[in-house]
């Protein structure tokens, strides 16, 4: 088979032989190749210092609440001579776990330009010194006497997850091979597991969930962040930002190397290389352009869907995402949570009825987490660095990362309403949510595990209203000698892509 070539300077178009895709047998047989260890310590580094600190700092102010909201009314008390009353209370509590979504958007917003000046790695590497500078505020709050230091430093620890929520998934998209991307991708879920669970084990009274102990709760911050401090810098960055951003193709090919783990990288050098002849004359999309961009049209309306979803569940994972696929586990994962979330609703409506129904609910909960894990807990970021190409992606994770920070913020400020409001009813919200989002995904979601960007923007097409490679032949066809361009020739790697044009 051959596949059109870009046309010459007298309109001739050139076939060049196209490469032939490696079978099934092939691709089990380097599979095990595909882990080298550099890849393998660039994602568990990039993790432990982005990942596992945002889930760590979702469940960290849990455990300690009933202290921090005592500190809050003796410093309250120190200052006006009388307690605080309840509705402050309330409201100082739902600001300070909330306010660690609106950093987060403030972190989403700065990402692209820190990006764009750093690159991947560099970026991870700075957004460390966030981390730092929150955990002193909140470690020494209490010692100060100042409440205002633990509800700055969630701020300044919501940026540092907000750059991390954007920085790490571009990278370790970026750095991986196609076969293994999605489980690559699937670190981002484990670490944010991880890390609410080490929130909950260390805010154990028999450890750090004292009256005297809480603020090294937040001061537990340091280490991971020191460990990504000192380790990354041994990695390299993302050779597709090297070629791209920086045009350093001896660095990106050391790099391919150091995290394909062989020596002979010239298949992927001309892949990567072949994109950027595509992309020679096309910027970075803004956010407004992508908004505006009707090929991408369905492929944002999943993602801010799949991110909303994400975090109005109600929860802020497994391997076998690269053998059952995202789709199955987008929307196995969300039906589960939905039947879970209605029995837990029934026996916490019925818990004092019989003496075994509360630990029903233990499993219920426990199945939500599982749920939860086995898919939705990391394909939402997979799936935001699958649907658009380079250009467009620093743009796609912000807008990605701001739905995922509002509803972030909507569920830390509102839940406590929520429960006051409904009592056991609450957690009916997030089984329509869960439901809702599984129709969706069953109806519109297509499978990209192993797809191409040029693959994935196809399969969009019909529903984004945008013409299918052989009907924009024709019309390249048609039109091309009248116009003096074609379709073909289009700047846009969606055409050029699913047209094979290299």
């Amino acid at each position: 088979m051959a596949a059109l070539g870009p046309r010459g300077e007298e309109g001739r178009v050139f076939l060049v032989p196209e490469r032939r895709q490696p079978d099934s047998e092939h691709l089990r047989g380097r599979k095990g190749q595909d882990w080298s260890c550099s890849l393998l310590a660039a994602s568990l580094v990039g993790a432990l210092g982005s990942s596992f600190l945002y889930g760590y700092n979702l469940s960290v102010v849990n455990a300690p609440s009933r202290y921090i909201k005592t500190f809050y009314n003796d410093t309250w008390q120190k200052r006006q001579g009388r307690s605080i009353d309840d509705n402050t209370l309330m409201l100082l509590w739902s600001l300070t776990v909330s306010i660690f979504a609106i950093g987060g958007l403030a972190g989403t917003i700065m990402v692209t330009f820190i990006g764009k000046i750093l690159g991947r790695k560099y970026t991870l590497l700075a957004n460390n010194a966030f981390a730092i500078l929150a955990a002193l505020l909140m470690a020494c709050s209490q010692k100060a006497g100042s409440f205002e230091m633990l509800i700055l430093g969630r701020f300044v620890m919501g940026v540092d997850g907000g750059i991390a929520l954007s920085a790490l998934p571009m990278y370790l998209n970026e750095i991986s091979p196609k076969e293994i991307r999605g489980s690559l991708g699937q670190v981002t879920a484990i670490f944010i597991c991880i890390g609410v669970f080490t929130g909950q084990l260390l805010g154990l009274p028999e450890i750090l969930g004292q009256e005297s102990l809480w603020p090294y709760l937040f001061g537990v911050i340091v280490v991971p962040a020191s460990i990504q401090l000192v380790s990354l810098p041994f990695l390299p960055e993302s050779p597709r930002y090297l070629l791209f951003e920086k045009h350093d193709q001896e660095g990106a090919r050391k790099a391919f190397q150091t995290f394909l783990g062989k020596a002979d990288v010239s298949q992927e050098m001309a892949e990567a290389l072949a994109e950027i002849r595509l992309q020679r004359n096309i910027r970075l999309v803004s956010v407004w352009e992508l908004l505006t961009m009707r090929s991408a049209r369905w492929q944002i309306i999943t993602v801010v869907i799949t991110m909303a979803c994400y975090q109005l569940c109600g929860l802020n994972a497994g391997l076998v995402i690269e053998r059952l696929g995202r789709r199955p586990l987008l929307i196995g994962g969300f039906g589960l949570m939905t039947l879970f979330f209605g029995i837990l609703t029934v026996t916490l409506t019925l818990q004092d009825k019989a003496p075994w129904i509360p630990y029903l609910s233990i499993v219920c909960i426990l199945s939500i987490i599982a749920s939860f894990c086995s898919g939705p807990g990391g394909i939402p970021f997979i799936l935001t660095g699958e649907f658009f190409q380079q250009a467009q992606r620093p743009a796609a994770f912000m807008i990605a990362g701001t739905v995922n920070w509002l509803s972030n913020f909507a569920v830390g400020l509102l839940f406590p309403y929520i429960v006051e409001g409904l009592k056991t009813y609450c957690f009916l919200v997030f089984a329509t949510i869960c439901l809702l989002g599984a129709i969706y995904f069953y109806f519109v979601l297509p499978e990209t595990k192993n797809k191409t960007y040029a693959e994935i923007s196809q399969a969009f097409a019909k529903r984004n209203k945008e013409n299918l490679p052989g009907e924009k032949e024709e019309q390249a066809g048609s039109n091309g000698q009248a116009s003096g361009k074609s379709e073909l020739e289009s700047p846009t790697l969606d055409n050029c892509v699913q047209n094979k044009i290299i």
